[in-house]
């Protein structure tokens, strides 16, 4: 008999770890695991999650003093009286219902354990997010590693056209939250020194108008295309010559697995998630953090030889197959799921 889960998520409208959680819980509906989901609410995450035959309750999960969402998933899991409840990062952690079954809560990133009091079992997205669980005290048998996996499906490629982009013009792609880990003023210094590219930063954030005001006082606002929160990464990774991680903290890197699943050649600075993921010449390029010369010269490298690029590209494809695709990270939570089942 599969193990059934109840999935706690109090994300936020758009982020990573709110992307991975949807591509989850349909993967696993996908492969029969019976689920129920406790979402904040969120009219396309609630449309998703039923659409994957997943039953989904909205709730507020507005903060410690919001009894209401924590009794409800209380009820909601007494209800349900699932094998594991797996609660998602820390607002999530801090209600997680204690009954008869296994809680288990998942880290995409160094977050305190005091919020993960509740948990029997953690998950971390990254071997280094682990060590860190364990460094902190948690009990090493109970520290779990699990990858995600990103969507591997294609799409043609965004018109370059539709933000005045030049066909035959270097195109650098970032993608992300515009906040200072993701080191997108160091991308635009990049640039700066990369006088025939043009940059496409997909994302949204309180940053906006601080980077379109470097932009112009590096002289590069002709070169550099803001485009907003985006949908359609597929696309937009299609149009792109390089992908460009200039994080200077980055946990794990879902972008760089989605760069390798679409067959675009990673260049990234060598932060904690990338420089994991990716071997420096064979998968990817790696560069000095917020060292624009060295990202712009490595950049450069790439764009001067296509062979390069081809060969980057087979290999991350392969790695990227082999342990970030769908099937083997789906089997490893299943398998997960089994053995702390039985253990608990």
């Amino acid at each position: 008999m599969s193990v059934s889960v109840l999935q706690v998520m109090a994300g936020a409208q758009t982020g990573g770890a709110e992307a991975f959680f949807v591509r989850l819980v349909c993967a696993l509906a996908r492969a029969g695991t019976p689920q129920q989901a406790a979402i904040r609410h969120h009219d396309g995450r609630r449309k998703t999650l039923i659409e994957a035959g997943v039953p989904v309750t909205e709730l507020a999960f507005s903060g410690k003093f919001d009894m209401i969402t924590k009794g409800s998933v209380k009820r909601l899991a007494k209800s349900f009286n699932p094998d594991v409840v797996l609660v998602w990062m820390n607002r999530a952690a801090k209600i997680a219902p204690k009954g008869d079954w296994t809680v288990v809560g998942r880290l995409g990133g160094y977050y305190k354990l005091k919020n993960y009091k509740r948990c029997d079992h953690l998950v971390a997205n990254t071997h280094d997010i682990r060590d860190y669980l364990i460094r902190e005290g948690w009990p090493e048998e109970r520290a779990w590693y699990l990858p995600n996996f990103v969507d591997d499906r294609r799409m043609p490629p965004v018109d370059r056209a539709e933000f005045d982009t030049p066909q035959g013009a270097p195109l650098l792609l970032c993608l992300g939250r515009l906040h200072p880990n993701k080191g997108f003023d160091t991308a635009l210094e990049t640039l700066a020194q990369l006088p025939k590219a043009y940059l496409w930063i997909a994302g949204d954030g309180k940053e906006e108008q601080a980077l379109k005001q470097q932009a112009a006082q590096l002289g590069i606002s002709n070169r550099v295309r803001f485009l907003g929160w985006r949908e359609d990464t597929p696309a937009l990774l299609s149009a792109a010559d390089i992908f460009f991680c200039s994080s200077r903290h980055e946990p794990l890197g879902n972008i760089v697995l989605e760069a390798w699943a679409q067959g675009v050649p990673v260049v990234a600075a060598a932060s904690q998630g990338p420089s994991q993921l990716i071997e420096d010449g064979k998968t990817g390029l790696l560069a000095p953090v917020d060292n624009a010369k060295e990202l712009s010269r490595t950049i450069a490298r790439l764009l001067d030889d296509r062979s390069l690029g081809q060969e980057l590209v087979g290999h991350a494809h392969a790695e990227f197959t082999d342990k970030y695709s769908e099937g083997p990270v789906v089997a490893a939570y299943q398998e997960f799921f089994e053995k702390i089942r039985q253990s608990s």
